[in-house]
């Protein structure tokens, strides 16, 4: 045991002073919380203020076309060209010509401005436009546009799952993060996998191996070398997992103090508002209209359980990566070079491909059938179970795809070292699948 205990630990020494060990502990927390961080900052509305100069040549849109807190519009009887070349001169940030034709479908309305106000004025400017000419035309043929605007009803849909035992609970609707999660199993299965054949193959085409093998056993050795490699994986992981919290917690502090403060403030009206019902005096409630995308993306990022898919994920990447990798080491041990190793290394990945094509689908049906077996079958569970984990799956399901994946290793370890002893010391052969397959039952 002692000498697998070497093995380990000069895996470990060699891959902690690896630079791209060190700059990838790094920029990985960077990354998710950078992610994080821009889903949140385009849930918000844009808060930059906007003076209008408005020149309505139809009349149609004066003291109609409203503004808001952020965007201020002004009415002038100037001429487009006067109103053109002077309007940023007395402090506009934009003008906007309405076209005498544009009620009936004729010219299109022009925006003109220095810098441009961005993708959401425009969108609210469009929106009021279209619904004034919309009431216009409702009017013109007699019908009442506040009877249209009344039928009018928007609707949200809480995703609640009900467990064995009958009990409710609300479950985030954040599919997309649970196809990252299956996502980055797929790469750091592959990327540590492949980390453990190169260290195999590079050591036998050096001869290194002729000189480790006098004193340790081939067994021995690739046993030493997987779960080297596994350690140096948890390490990374707890390490990102530490800074994540770390730059999250700073992130939400400095930049979500306010937009925080607000959805406390929000949910707490809400309970008013559920105890109170027609009692509760709506005019003295604050109005938080331009924020409730915002807060929606806030509470299903409340609903995820990150401890829960952080603890699955390092288990399950344990178990992903010492089935494959046990499968790459015997392939490494079987070849000279990577030319050689790509009939082999074909078949590996096919199932982490099919596992990671289901990790898209379960961004559309988290819970079809497909997708449960894939998320029980060692070859893809890794990744399929990762993408599923945000929906909350029955936690049996979870045990036994566990279960499974780790007895699975079990037995690719050994299938593994019946391939390395053997292929690890054979050299100026081109090694095929009749080989391996004598390797296998070979006394």
């Amino acid at each position: 045991m002692s000498k697998i205990g070497l093995i380990i630990g000069r895996e470990i020494k060699s891959k902690l002073s690896n630079k791209t060990f060190i700059i990838m502990t790094l920029l990985a927390p960077l990354l998710v919380t950078g992610f994080l961080y821009f889903v949140i900052q385009m849930s918000q509305s844009e808060k930059t203020e906007q003076k209008v100069l408005v020149v309505d040549e139809t009349t149609a849109f004066r003291d109609k076309l409203a503004g808001n807190e952020f965007i201020s519009l002004n009415y002038t009887n100037d001429t487009y060209d006067e109103a053109r070349s002077t309007f940023l001169q007395r402090g506009y940030t934009c003008l906007l010509w309405i076209s005498p034709t544009v009620v009936g479908g004729g010219e299109a309305i022009k925006l003109v401005y220095k810098k441009s106000p961005g993708f959401a004025f425009q969108t609210y400017i469009k929106n009021q436009l279209e619904k004034i000419i919309y009431e216009n035309k409702l009017k013109a043929n007699n019908i009442d546009p506040n009877v249209i605007l009344n039928s009018r009803q928007s609707i949200k849909i809480i995703n609640t799952k009900v467990d064995e035992n009958g009990k409710e609970k609300d479950q985030s609707n954040a599919s997309f993060l649970g196809f990252m999660s299956g996502a980055l199993m797929f790469v750091f299965i592959l990327m540590y996998g492949m980390m453990v054949f190169r260290s195999v193959m590079e050591e036998k085409t050096n001869r290194i191996v002729e000189v480790i093998v006098s004193s340790v056993k081939p067994f021995e050795l690739m046993l030493g070398k997987i779960i080297g490699v596994a350690l140096l994986g948890v390490i990374q992981f707890v390490a990102m997992g530490i800074i994540t919290f770390a730059l999250s917690t700073i992130l939400s502090s400095i930049f979500l103090k306010d937009a925080m403060s607000q959805f406390k403030s929000f949910q707490t009206q809400q309970e008013m508002v559920k105890k109170g019902g027609t009692n509760v005096d709506f005019k003295k409630l604050e109005k938080f209209d331009d924020k409730l995308e915002l807060f929606d993306t806030l509470e299903e990022l409340g609903k995820i359980k990150f401890l829960k898919i952080f603890i699955c994920f390092v288990l399950f990447f344990i178990g992903g990566y010492l089935f494959y990798s046990s499968i790459m080491a015997a392939i490494g041990s079987a070849v000279d070079s990577e030319a050689d190793s790509q009939q082999f290394i074909t078949p590996v990945m096919l199932p982490l491909m099919a596992g990671y094509f289901m990790a898209i689908k379960s961004m559309m049906n988290p819970d079809s059938t497909i997708l449960f077996w894939g998320s029980i079958i060692p070859f893809t569970s890794p990744i399929v179970m990762m993408s599923r984990i945000v929906n909350d799956p029955p936690m049996w399901e979870i045990v036994l795809s566990l279960v499974m994946l780790y007895a699975s290793f079990i037995l690719t370890t050994w299938l593994a070292g019946r391939i390395y002893r053997t292929g690890i010391l054979m050299y100026g052969k081109k090694t095929g699948w009749r080989e391996i397959g004598k390797w296998l039952f070979y006394k």
